[in-house]
């Protein structure tokens, strides 16, 4: 399966041919208990891989799992493994760290999450706005995983409320499921003028009820990932005059998701691309008045497959603006990890391909803290590998298993009819 989280997607496509909303709900819960949440947001890698798209086009199979969520009803949790007597520490309630709390629960181990903010959800609930994924939605899911009898403790922050070594000593295993929400800086001149925010500080704080107004104000945007187009569109939501988003490549190097680069444009945002972030203006009193860009040209492709930019021969350019906001990347907060030994490169937790730490006997870690600022269904994946592993570690060897019957495959001989969109 091209789904990182191994989701069975032909078995609830074909579930939902038969109406059977229900039932392909509970068979993608069998490997992915967000199925409301990625329902709005996934990136849909298997779209990419679909074999319709040697007649037409990919089957929406995105939409196709919101059609199921939105109709079908929630059942109970499945059956429980016997207890095992063993206990599990999360540290995160993301995406990741819950979708480990709740296949460990099914396997029958004690889970306890510890979250620093005040309600789950991580980046799903503090990062993507509520335009994209409303919070009724993702409070859906995690209702769900919860009601498996999941122990959870909110506004505890490791280092400051508890020190890692208590967690360690107090739990058989611990799985450290941070994320990425620290943000990077450009390293520029005047970057600390008033009204320079990260976008990730900006989503957090809508995201806590404290949102800005930007209302007649000129914003640029810096970064090409989808965490800069939401920024980009939630402040034209914000009442922005215009908004710039500034990137140093061009539109189809961005990392961010096509459909919301379109959806960005369509809504009046205008992208600036080949466009390097030079220095930042400000006035008397300290106040962005423009940021100015060095533009770029295409030179060779690196080792990211992409082509790197190159400063051209030309002079640097400038844009008038009230507010620059930082789009370009995320880090994690590694320092109460780091004082029992974690290891951490370039700016990531150290961990092998069995999620283990090395050198920590009973220390997991996986998700974004690991690999970097990646997605959704990344994190689920993640958090799926390290509930196997640590089960493993802990002397056991259970199998999640649904009793979902998948009708048998549906082979028709229509001819092309194009992509069905939502």
């Amino acid at each position: 399966s091209v789904c990182p989280a191994h989701v069975d997607v032909p078995g609830y496509v074909a579930l939902v041919r038969e109406g059977r909303y229900s039932d392909a709900v509970r068979l993608i819960r069998k490997d992915n208990p967000f199925p409301s949440a990625c329902a709005y947001v996934c990136e849909h890698p298997c779209e990419a891989q679909c074999r319709r798209r040697m007649v037409d086009d990919a089957v929406n199979i995105c939409g196709l799992k919101r059609f199921a969520v939105d109709h079908g009803e929630d059942t109970p949790v499945p059956e429980k493994a016997p207890e095992t007597g063993k206990t599990v520490a999360i540290i995160g309630g993301g995406p990741g760290g819950l979708t480990a709390a709740y296949y460990l629960t099914l396997m029958g181990h004690k889970v306890t999450v510890y979250e620093q903010r005040p309600k789950l959800g991580g980046m799903l609930r503090y990062g993507i706005p509520d335009y994209r994924l409303p919070q009724e939605i993702l409070d859906r899911d995690i209702d769900y995983i919860l009601s498996a009898g999941i122990a959870v403790h909110t506004g505890m922050s490791i280092g400051k409320d508890l020190t890692m070594a208590d967690i360690q000593r107090s739990f058989d295993a611990v799985y450290i499921a941070i994320g990425a929400h620290n943000d990077k800086k450009l390293g520029l001149e005047g970057e600390t003028s008033k009204n320079v925010v990260s976008a990730v500080e900006l989503l957090r704080g809508i995201g806590e009820g404290k949102a800005p107004d930007f209302t007649g104000k000129k914003v640029c945007v810096v970064g090409g990932g989808n965490v800069s187009m939401d920024a980009t569109r939630t402040a034209l939501r914000l009442g922005a005059e215009s908004v710039t988003c500034v990137y140093r490549r061009r539109v189809e190097d961005m990392t961010a998701l096509a459909e919301e680069i379109e959806e960005a444009m369509a809504e009046g945002c205008q992208i600036l691309p080949l466009q390097a972030p030079a220095r930042i203006e400000a006035d008397e009193n300290g106040c962005v008045t423009a940021l100015w860009t060095r533009p770029q040209h295409i030179g060779p492709y690196g080792n990211d497959g992409r082509p790197k930019p190159v400063a051209a021969d030309a002079p640097e350019f400038r844009i008038p603006c009230d507010y620059v906001i930082v789009a370009i990347g995320q880090a994690i907060e590694a320092k109460p990890f780091e004082a029992v030994g974690v290891t951490t490169q370039r700016g990531a937790i150290q961990a092998d391909l069995t999620s283990a730490v090395p050198g920590l006997d009973n220390v997991f870690a996986g998700g974004d803290a690991v690999s970097g600022p990646a997605t959704v269904i990344r994190a689920v994946a993640a958090g799926k590998v390290a509930a196997d592993n640590i089960d493993a570690y802990l002397g056991f060897d259970h199998k999640i298993h649904t009793d979902v019957e998948i009708p048998p495959a549906h082979l028709t001989n229509s001819p092309p009819c194009g992509r069905v969109n939502l």
